[in-house]
């Protein structure tokens, strides 16, 4: 799944966010946007198609009722899907070896890390 810059903008609205948000909640929050206010709702439907995001329910909002939506999947899930989707995608082993060459990574990091791969292990 690849998502526009447009998109990739909603969805960092919906990652940040403790609960699930209306169209009107996503344009109080999007504070640095490039679409405009109009364009909310094409770009909902397309990232509903696309599996990004669901539904959550419906809030009453004065006199009409309004869907709110969730993300489908973390911020963490869709960039390494967008790795392994690439055409030339990465070696694995390659992969984590460049990433844990990263001097942001944490003792607590790699702790956290080795434990996932002796789970996956067993």
């Amino acid at each position: 799944m690849q998502l526009t810059k447009s998109e990739m903008e909603i969805m960092d609205v919906l990652w940040d966010s403790d609960k699930p948000l209306s169209r009107s909640d996503l344009l109080d929050r999007s504070e640095e946007k490039t679409w405009k206010d109009s364009s909310v709702h094409i770009l909902l439907n397309g990232l509903l198609q696309k599996g990004a995001i669901q539904e959550a329910g419906l809030v009453k909002r004065s006199k009409t009722y309004g869907r709110v939506f969730l993300p489908a999947l973390t911020r963490e899930e869709y960039f390494a899907s967008t790795i392994f989707s690439h055409p030339h995608k990465p070696e694995i082993v390659g992969l984590f070896r460049a990433l844990l060459r990263r001097d942001d990574i944490t003792q607590e990091d790699l702790a956290q890390i080795s434990l996932l791969v002796n789970q996956r292990k067993h």
